[in-house]
């Protein structure tokens, strides 16, 4: 279980200071796909690298399983149990995807283990062990080689930022079914995803609704979604991601 207790975050912006995150205080709970949603620039994806320790709070406490780690760094949250996929996946020069996957499980690895890795996220496992991560491969391939290692490493609480951005509709829906897949299999863990993606919203156990850097909601599916499909910025929303616009619905 991770706990946000009274997190502030700030900036320096002119001379003057900034709040992105205001005072947020929530639990994600054990087992849960939890989605955090809200219009732009409230604090979504600020919220996600202070929980990956990325970013670090101004001031307020971040637990995990009741151990403080608000000063831990990435590296030692990831020890820790937290894995955190970026909204734009890192490309490495010159590492295999087999290499990638298996420095994310942390264990000596063999190919066919990789693969079944690969296969989970939906994609041939021939066609991508030997091949490096860079350019060369697609918004979509990149996305989900990085949810393969995000399983690889068999993390407790996996955070998501935005993995709809930059892709394409046929990979969206196949992402989709990777996180109907380990929504089904979360024993043990819990996922956090950052979205306005209302199929991404439609899997939620929880969502979350930030708003000015604060928790403007938080509920069920059942509870929040009528309230968030019927207002005019989930109207903006939607039609910005219709597929004759290049989005994903």
């Amino acid at each position: 279980m991770l706990e946000l207790q009274n997190i502030y975050f700030n900036v320096k912006a002119d001379d003057a200071k900034k709040e992105i995150i205001n005072g947020i205080s929530l639990t994600i709970p054990d087992e849960k796909l939890v989605v955090i949603t809200g219009p732009n620039g409230g604090g979504k994806s600020t919220l996600a690298r202070l929980i990956a320790g990325i970013e670090k709070p101004t001031s307020g406490k971040i637990m995990l399983h009741g151990e403080d780690i608000t000063d831990l760094s990435i590296t030692d949250r990831a020890n820790k149990g937290i894995g955190f996929a970026f909204q734009q996946p890192v490309k490495f020069k010159g590492i295999q995807v087999f290499d990638l996957i298996r420095l994310a499980a942390g264990k000596r690895i063999n190919v066919s283990q990789a693969c079944e890795y690969l296969s989970a996220v939906g994609l041939c496992a021939r066609d991508y062990i030997n091949r490096e991560v860079n350019g060369s491969l697609s918004g979509g391939e990149l996305k989900r080689i990085e949810i393969a290692t995000v399983l690889a490493k068999g993390s407790r609480l996996s955070v998501f930022d935005e993995p709809e951005a930059g892709i394409d509709l046929w990979s969206f829906q196949n992402l989709i079914q990777v996180f109907e897949g380990m929504r089904k299999n979360i024993a043990g863990s819990s996922i956090l995803i950052i979205s306005h993606q209302e199929r991404i919203l439609n899997i939620a156990d929880e969502i979350i609704v930030l708003k000015d850097g604060r928790v403007a909601a938080q509920g069920s599916r059942d509870e929040i979604m009528p309230t968030l499909m019927g207002t005019p910025a989930a109207v903006r929303e939607c039609q910005k991601l219709t597929p004759n616009k290049g989005g994903a619905l």
